[in-house]
């Protein structure tokens, strides 16, 4: 269940499945490990760093001078089968190899489900004294969880100039050995507030520009994991958002739709000291062993429902994009 919490927590790394691996992967060498770890993680950063910029609006209207809405945004990014596995190929590999003399095979990401893969590490030594024979990890999938979940408070406020600036919090909370921040902070300008025929139209339009950044990090020193010390996984991601929206323009209920474009960066860094426990690297000392990035870009688009009820709003959406996700918020607001 501690895999699984942590998991969710820590939402960017979604490395806890991987750290009961370490020992193992290192055993394979430090190269080796990167690259497995790249190809393992980067679709949760990926799935991650679309669904941490969901929910920034559920109008084009923008709030009146001195308007304010407050909001409590959940989300939930869809785990899509090809996010699910990679195909590992022992030839791109120094050290790796499948334990059936499979030259490639496919294996789970930190979202998917494939259990039971068997791969080993030759020792160097005649025998198999001084092999390292493990199983690779499994993802988040094999716990049937098939999204990414996400959640933030967000305050808005509306300015001159038909203008709306937007900040999201989610102060830094400890769990465990785990602790996440995460900020945020956006601009939307009602474009169609400009023409002379404003009022009379039956829709509004407005652009957004956001950007949002998360810090994860989670502790595992005291597992005993692996011999070292200060061990530890740090994530970092950083991504910016750009949206037309367009939404009705009715008393109670009304519709909202947007095109933009996403681009983003995260890094996930293993730290501390650790030391071979087994295979042909075996009693060496390694210090910050590797770093893995993952980069995102692309199109959304973005389908959504807003209920007005005097202070209370309630909003509903659905996005398509590489990670299809829906949204819930839930607002208060004065004007």
């Amino acid at each position: 269940m501690k895999k699984i919490t942590t998991a969710l927590f820590l939402c960017a790394g979604l490395m806890s499945n991987a750290q009961e691996n370490i020992n193992d992967l290192l055993a394979a060498g430090v190269n080796d490990a990167q690259r497995f770890t790249q190809d393992y993680l980067s679709p949760a950063g990926d799935g991650l760093m679309y669904g941490m910029n969901n929910g920034w609006f559920n109008s084009a209207r923008v709030k009146p001078f001195l308007g304010f809405e407050i909001s409590l945004i959940v989300n939930g990014s869809l785990i899509k089968d090809g996010k699910k596995s990679f195909v590992l190929d022992t030839s791109r590999y120094e050290n790796l190899q499948f334990s059936d003399g499979s030259i490639s095979k496919e294996v789970s990401t930190a979202l998917g489900d494939i259990e039971g893969i068997e791969v080993f590490v030759d020792g160097g030594q005649p025998g198999t004294l001084d092999d390292a024979v493990f199983r690779l990890p499994s993802g988040l999938a094999s716990e049937h969880i098939n999204f990414i979940p996400t959640a933030v408070l967000q305050a808005s406020i509306g300015l001159i100039k038909h203008t709306e600036v937007k900040v999201r919090l989610f102060p830094k909370t400890s769990y465990d050995d785990a602790a996440m921040t995460y900020y945020g902070f956006g601009v939307q300008h009602e474009l169609s507030a400009w023409l002379p025929a404003d009022k009379l139209l039956p829709v509004a339009v407005s652009g957004l520009i956001s950007y949002s950044h998360l810090n994860g990090e989670y502790d595992f020193t005291e597992t005993e994991v692996i011999a070292g010390e200060n061990q530890r996984i740090q994530t970092k991601a950083d991504t910016w958002m750009f949206g037309l929206i367009a939404s009705t323009k009715l008393p109670v209920i009304n519709f909202y739709g947007s095109i933009g474009y996403l681009a983003g960066k995260s890094d996930t860094d293993l730290l501390g000291t650790y030391v071979v426990e087994q295979g042909p690297f075996q009693s060496e000392t390694i210090v910050d062993p590797f770093s893995v990035d993952s980069k995102v870009s692309g199109a959304r688009v973005t389908l959504g429902t807003k209920l007005k009820l005097g202070f209370f709003r309630i909003n509903a959406d659905y996005t398509m994009a590489a990670f299809d996700s829906f949204n819930l918020g839930i607002n208060f607001g004065f004007r």
